[in-house]
């Protein structure tokens, strides 16, 4: 399967989503000229997630009211597995009726990719291959939050794993190399750290403030080539060889016009992207982790 190299997200299609979001869930008709825009522009895959509020029942919609059934790849998630203390078979049950569910929100009769919301559900990989047996879904494989499952993510041989990772977001810097060795397809996803990276400085919580030094670091370097940061962090992200994908969500249509035209600067200088990766000290998660942030 060909997928672009830049996937949008969809989870605002359902929920309020992101600490820089002020505009809230988009209209119907929002989202959709969203998914146009996106599709016309070379945007051949969308992601979503059963726990995205009533994201798959929008994006099913707009996919057949545009007509693209056929023509992009969607990938979806199961919701988390190993919490519910399920017994014998239940879990596997579970997770077949959860791709059912999701493909009849999303008027599909297969899924490109569906992967485990949570990265402790890797275990359950067996279970989505017999789907893929069954021609329910085409790929699966895992979203990681922590470094803690990816050695049994590379036992797994799982071929698909999308994973957190941007300008200031290191923890990943030594799975990668491997993950390309095997061939696992990485979508990334966190480009501006939920707006984190982009806002006013005086926007950011207090608990947040410790993450003010390295930007400022960035925005210099940045400057010096002649470059705002959205642009150096779209293009340090796509200067990583190891990198199938990135997922990106935007509020409008406008909004991923701009990240359109920054995706096709490609990827930057390799002087320059040495020069960022030795910028950025090692950060504390509770900085570049979202789940952990208290504001």
């Amino acid at each position: 399967m060909k997928i672009s190299k830049i996937q949008l997200g969809t989870v605002q299609f359902g929920l309020n989503y992101g600490i820089a979001n002020t505009g809230g869930k988009p209209a119907y008709e929002k989202a959709r000229d969203i998914v146009r825009a996106a599709f016309e522009g070379g945007i051949n895959c969308f992601d979503t997630a059963a726990i995205y509020g009533d994201s798959e029942e929008v994006l099913g919609r707009i996919i057949e009211e545009l007509k693209l059934s056929g023509k992009v790849h969607i990938i979806s998630k199961v919701p988390p597995v190993s919490e519910r203390n399920f017994a014998g078979r239940e879990a596997a049950d579970f997770i077949r009726e959860s791709v059912k569910t999701s493909l009849r929100r999303l008027r599909l009769d297969y899924l490109s990719v569906v992967l485990f919301h949570r990265e402790e559900d890797v275990k359950y990989l067996p279970v989505l291959r017999q789907l893929e047996a069954q021609g329910l879904i085409e790929n699966c494989g895992v979203s990681l939050d922590t470094v803690q499952y990816c050695d049994e993510v590379l036992t797994q041989k799982a071929k698909f794993v999308q994973l957190p990772y941007n300008i200031l977001d290191k923890r990943f810097d030594r799975f990668l190399p491997e993950a390309e060795k095997q061939n696992i397809n990485i979508f990334t996803r966190s480009l501006y750290l939920q707006g984190l990276l982009l806002m006013s400085e005086e926007n950011i919580a207090e608990t947040l403030r410790k993450i003010i030094p390295a930007r400022r670091t960035l925005a210099r370097l940045a400057a010096d080539a002649g470059m705002a940061m959205p642009e150096l962090c779209v293009r340090f992200v796509l200067s990583n060889p190891a990198i199938t994908s990135i997922l990106t969500g935007v509020d409008n249509a406008e909004q991923l016009e701009k990240n359109l035209q920054l995706f096709k600067k490609g990827p930057l200088p390799p002087a320059l992207y040495q020069a960022v990766k030795a910028a950025v000290p090692p950060l504390e998660e509770k900085l570049i982790r979202p789940c952990l942030w208290k504001i």
